[in-house]
């Protein structure tokens, strides 16, 4: 049981980045996936968040309109793409399955409901 975060990097200010979690070893199709991010310092936060059954979104309002979840339950992947990005964007972005999505009663940012945590991928964006 495991999810493979990958995509991170170094980019420009303005720049993208796309990130892809890889899940195996779980019924992928039954679990929410949800990114979320730490930059040093600070505390942990919810970023985007896709259910399972109706692919229905979620996006933290410092990345609405500039980040896009995406899911291919055939791959078992999620993608982050990330646009526009600014430096305020630099943390360690970790992907999360939910089991059951929001039935299971716990929201979308809520980090200690989640079931299963990847290692992460650090993103930096330099100004």
């Amino acid at each position: 049981v495991q999810l493979v975060e990958s995509g991170g990097g170094l980019v420009q200010a303005g720049g993208s980045l796309s990130l892809s979690c890889a899940a195996s070893g779980f019924t992928f199709r039954d679990y929410a996936i949800v990114w979320f991010r730490q930059a040093p310092g600070k505390e942990r936060e919810g970023v985007s968040c896709i259910n399972d059954r109706d692919d229905s979104t979620l996006y933290a309002e410092s990345v609405k309109g500039r980040f896009a979840i995406s899911r291919d339950n055939a791959k078992n992947t999620v993608y982050l793409q990330m646009n526009s990005l600014k430096p305020e964007d630099t943390a360690d972005y970790y992907c999360a399955a939910l089991r059951g999505g929001l039935r299971s009663g716990y929201g979308c940012f809520e980090a200690h409901g989640m079931d299963i945590w990847g290692v992460g991928t650090l993103v930096t964006v330099s100004s």
